[in-house]
């Protein structure tokens, strides 16, 4: 697992009314701050992919279709520098994954419907400065497979 990334397996409750899931609380030890919550989307076969920040860390889940999310550690100096890894992410699979600064991050809507992300952050969005870095989806130097 690359160093600082974060798994919480989520806990879907239903009951005959419809579905309950808790995604974050502040006493859970994947908790770090609070910045803002925000939903993203991509309709099916779209790539969101990559970014990462230098301050912010990320808390993705996703909440309807499914999404396949992909990191790569851009951290010179961290034992996983370079290393890859991937989830995939629904409500049949509900996780959240907290990624610290510096790992590369993006995701693939993996279902036949629009994927529903909610990514609760530990800054506000800077509209002046915005602490975000991308590089291309699919030309660059990152060892991973979006066609999949």
């Amino acid at each position: 697992m690359i160093e600082g990334v974060k798994i919480k397996k989520l806990k879907i409750i239903p009951d005959e009314r419809g579905r309950l899931m808790e995604i974050l609380r502040r006493d859970d030890e994947i908790f770090q701050n609070f910045g803002q919550v925000y939903m993203t989307t991509a309709f099916p076969g779209v790539v969101k992919a990559w970014h990462y920040h230098k301050i912010q860390t990320d808390s993705f889940t996703c909440i309807r279709g499914k999404m396949r999310l992909g990191l790569c550690d851009g951290r010179e100096g961290s034992p996983t520098f370079g290393n890859t890894e991937e989830y995939v992410i629904s409500l049949a699979n509900p996780l959240l994954v907290r990624i610290p600064p510096e790992v590369y991050h993006g995701f693939k809507c993996v279902s036949a419907e629009e994927a529903v992300v909610i990514n609760t952050v530990t800054e506000p969005y800077n509209y002046k400065e915005p602490d975000e870095y991308r590089v291309d989806a699919f030309d660059n130097d990152i060892d991973f497979d979006w066609g999949k």
